[in-house]
């Protein structure tokens, strides 16, 4: 025996699909968004680590001590970093600096995420922002080289 719909509930479906449909897609893209400028936070961690890491490996009694360690730190954040897509690779700033008196050395990078636009869209429903970024992403590591 077939049963019929009544005609109230014909498109019934097409709404329901085009509401879940938007929610999901929302969910979808603040996903994938969001998930490319994590990626390259969690690199410029582990890249800033990492040189503040093999730094420590310089001989301390050298005459230009201070100068090799920020060059192998700067080194060492340019060799990790070499995966960033070339589109923003110019963007990225690495640095490392050594204070003397303290003996800290510190790596940083940082990344402009207004530069993101060029390998990722940017979604804009009038006020909200898709992804809603600081003005820099940014990692900074450090650790006093000689007790």
């Amino acid at each position: 025996m077939k049963t019929r719909l009544p005609k109230k509930q014909k498109g019934a479906a097409a709404i329901e699909f085009a509401l879940v449909f938007v929610i999901f897609f929302a969910v979808l893209y603040g996903v994938v968004s969001y998930s490319l400028p994590l990626l390259l936070v969690q690199s410029f961690n582990n890249a800033t680590s990492e040189a503040v890491r093999r730094s420590m490996a310089v001989d301390p009694t050298a005459a230009n001590y201070g100068a090799a360690v920020q060059t192998l730190a700067v080194s060492v954040l340019n060799d990790k970093l070499t995966w960033v897509p070339s589109a923003v690779r110019s963007k990225v700033v690495p640095a490392a600096t050594y204070n003397a008196t303290t003996k800290v050395l510190t790596a940083s990078v940082t990344l402009p995420s207004k530069d993101l636009s060029a390998i990722m869209p940017v979604l804009k429903l009038g006020s909200i922002t898709v992804p809603d970024l600081p003005a820099n992403l940014t990692a900074t590591s450090s650790a006093q080289l000689v007790p």
